[in-house]
């Protein structure tokens, strides 16, 4: 099922519980019942659970955002580290040069056709994505320099190659879920509270009023979409692509 379908199907069940509860309690109700004899404790306290509820949202929000950007920042790292190993390695004799280069662009096109498949379904890197960077490696370690000018490249390639190395761990690290279980609980517990208090406040009076609640509820289903669509940076709708190695690497093939 498409994301944007399970973000529609949710909102619309947010305002569909809100208008069938609504109707429900209206049919149910006293017909003394006073809706604006509503305590004034009550309608404080609806407004301080939407406040803190509201706070709680925006900082989780702000949380998977910031590890989706890390995660793509550790794909363009990666990809830009192993771009300077390709270029670098100009200086080195021919053979050397394109048995590096071929590593390379091996290992690139593993990442792109299969690895990103695999994080993307089972939230894991590869055992032999690993297999084809540590060949990389030692394409570029095991070399020894034949001159002052290709010696001057070595260590620079050595730096690239670390790089690459500390931003593909990094990129491991990165693709499971960002939320723990216990804050999940917290979102969707103050979730149901704050939609619940709309009924402690007596909304009942107009349509407008329920078209409101409606549409409140349809906000905290919309923000709670977000945070678990950004939770996983490279499994969901909004994901990290592979575009920086692609840009980087034109033509390549798995």
């Amino acid at each position: 099922m498409p994301d944007w379908l399970v973000l529609v199907l949710a909102m619309l069940a947010a305002c569909a519980v809100v208008v069938v509860v609504t109707l429900v309690r209206n049919k149910r109700a006293p017909v003394d019942e006073d809706p604006s004899e509503t305590p004034d404790v009550i309608e404080y306290m609806t407004m301080w659970i939407g406040v803190v509820y509201a706070i709680v949202l925006g900082l989780a929000i702000a949380g998977v955002w910031e590890a989706r950007s890390s995660a793509q920042d550790h794909v363009q790292s990666e990809a830009q580290a192993l771009h300077e190993i390709s270029e670098r390695v100009r200086v080195y004799p021919p053979d050397v040069r394109d048995r590096i280069r071929g590593d390379v662009n091996t290992y690139v096109g593993y990442v792109v056709d299969h690895e990103w498949k695999t994080m993307s379904h089972n939230e894991r890197v590869t055992d032999r994505g690993a297999r084809l960077l540590q060949k990389v490696r030692q394409d570029v370690t095991d070399y020894q320099p034949k001159n002052d000018f290709e010696a001057q490249a070595y260590q620079p390639l050595l730096d690239q190659m670390t790089a690459a190395d500390q931003a593909r761990n990094a990129r491991a690290d990165s693709t499971g879920t960002t939320m723990p279980p216990v804050v999940w609980w917290g979102l969707l517990t103050g979730a149901a509270v704050t939609i619940g208090m709309v009924f402690a406040l007596q909304i009942r009076r107009t349509k407008r009023e329920l078209v409101l609640a409606g549409l409140f509820s349809a906000t905290i289903a919309f923000m709670l979409f977000l945070i678990w669509d950004f939770d996983a940076p490279f499994s969901r709708g909004i994901a990290v692509t592979a575009e920086p190695f692609t840009n980087l690497f034109p033509g390549i093939t798995g």
